[in-house]
């Protein structure tokens, strides 16, 4: 069987709720379109019916794909991970459940917008993004962590923490089979290595819709995300990435 045009991955922790409707959304926007397509749902340590819910939903959608992360290991980058390098599409896309960027949107991160490019991120802070509703301590936060990321890993993006971001199949298989990060910093890992190796990465500004169910927290993350850049750098320097 030939592969998808687009893998789309959906780490999903407690997304009971959140993740039909979601998927309702993703099979209506694939409905619009000719190109073959699968979705990758990757349920991560929750504690509700997530993994059921996925279940349920693989039973309607014959595009949908459900995996589970290995019990006792928990974390977004970890199932990002697992997702993309399950993932078969020539187009990969990390998606949050949430779907706080409307999915009519990744047109934006596919040929011909994505020619030439490597890594396509969505961006809440280039000029042309938009944030609905966001209110100004959550902007704050995440300028902080924009802040540390620009001074201690990588000075040339606005917006690293995105959760949407398209990678080609080949540079996917490339940078996810070398990613260590669990936690926070998996996606400053990613980029960290990316403009190393010299990819192509481009910003493109999106509507983004404030979720007020979020768990980001200001001083936890912060000092999580300077711990595991710090690791990323000595990984680095170590070889650890090839």
């Amino acid at each position: 069987m030939s592969s998808p045009f687009l893998s789309i991955v959906i780490p999903a922790h407690n997304e009971e709720s959140r993740l039909p409707p979601s998927l309702a959304q993703i099979d209506s926007f694939l409905k619009r379109h000719s190109f073959a397509a699968e979705v990758i749902v990757v349920e991560n340590g929750s504690h509700d019916r997530t993994y059921e819910v996925a279940l349920e939903c693989a039973q309607e959608y014959d595009f949908l794909r459900v995996l589970q992360s290995p019990e006792g290991m928990r974390g977004k980058g970890l199932a990002v991970k697992q997702g993309m390098l399950a993932a078969t599409g020539d187009w990969r896309f990390i998606c949050d459940a949430d779907l706080s960027m409307r999915i009519d949107e990744l047109v934006k991160f596919l040929p011909p917008e994505s020619d030439g490019y490597d890594i396509i991120m969505a961006s809440r802070e280039v000029p042309g993004a938009v944030r609905v509703d966001e209110p100004e301590y959550r902007h704050l936060m995440g300028r902080v962590a924009t802040f540390i990321i620009k001074a201690t890993a990588i000075a040339d993006y606005e917006d690293t923490q995105c959760g949407f971001k398209m990678f080609s199949g080949r540079v996917a298989e490339e940078l996810f089979a070398v990613q260590r990060m669990n936690g926070i910093g998996f996606d400053v890992e990613l980029l960290f290595i990316a403009k190393r190796r010299g990819y192509k990465v481009k910003e493109v500004p999106i509507t983004w819709y404030f979720d007020p169910y979020s768990t980001m927290r200001l001083w936890d993350d912060s000092v999580k995300l300077l711990r595991e850049i710090w690791e990323i750098r000595r990984n680095w320097r170590k070889g650890v990435y090839g």
